[in-house]
């Protein structure tokens, strides 16, 4: 059977990875906080003929051999942290990174997880939570007759409430980074979960030690750039119809070679 076969059919399953990324990027464009992922690809062992520096004489070597590489195969879906534009809303609540570093939530069996969608809301508590309900850590309320909250940009929580004049702080939010977020595993939801590869987590007041600020009344958005991902969607199809073509020109090489007997 031709080797071509083969190596053409791992050429259409990682263009089809890519494609798959790609349209997920697409999909999130107006996700809050979602960060977009690349593909990443390598190429497969090759079938060595003749080695590079064979001897073809007494006084000669081969100068480059002969090798037949045997496809493709995808090494790496990574995520890309840089920043999305910011949106302003001019919501109390809305809080956006800029820098580095991720909100830090509970889930309800404890877990603690990460986010960079800073929409958050208060429940029936006046707990702070995100739009699933699970509590930012560490826990913010705000009182129930309180008539303006304000969020420094260093995670600083103020409110003010009637009958005062001077603004009285009731929490303080912490942010997290990891010396490689790329090895965060993504939960869905904007949630991303700490893993060995993450490294270990370094929470403390944004603006300090390299740590992003916050902004109040902002929220930050997808970073996926729309016309990256229709060229990369573009180049993914061409280059899985290329893939496709070299299958039905092998398929058609074999039915030739059938004929000679005839």
């Amino acid at each position: 059977m031709m080797q071509s076969l083969y190596t053409a059919s791992t050429g259409m399953l990682a263009m089809q990875t890519q494609i798959d990324t790609t349209a997920n990027n697409i999909a999130n464009v107006n996700t809050i906080g979602f960060k977009k992922s690349r593909a990443e690809f390598s190429d497969l062992m090759y079938k060595v003929m003749s080695y590079a520096g064979t001897a073809t004489s007494d006084v000669t070597k081969s100068p480059t051999g002969i090798e037949v590489g045997l496809g493709v195969r995808p090494t790496a879906i990574n995520k890309i942290f840089s920043e999305g534009s910011l949106k302003q809303t001019n919501n109390q609540l809305d809080i956006a990174i800029t820098g580095k570093g991720f909100f830090k939530l509970e889930l309800p069996d404890g877990t603690e997880v990460y986010t960079r969608n800073g929409a958050f809301k208060i429940d029936d508590n006046g707990t702070m939570v995100n739009s699933d309900g699970y509590t930012l850590v560490p826990q913010i309320v705000i009182p129930e007759d309180a008539t303006n909250v304000s969020i420094a940009t260093d995670g600083t929580v103020t409110v003010i409430q009637p009958g005062q004049t001077q603004a009285a702080v009731v929490g303080q939010i912490l942010t997290t980074n990891y010396i490689n977020p790329a090895g965060l595993h993504s939960l869905g939801d904007n949630l991303y979960l700490e893993t060995d590869s993450s490294g270990q987590p370094v929470e403390g007041t944004p603006g300090v030690d390299g740590l992003g600020i916050l902004r109040q009344g902002f929220v930050e958005l997808s970073n996926v750039e729309l016309v990256v991902e229709l060229t990369d969607l573009i180049t993914g199809q061409r280059a899985y119809d290329s893939n496709s073509k070299v299958i039905t020109t092998s398929d058609e090489m074999l039915q030739t070679t059938n004929n000679l007997k005839r």
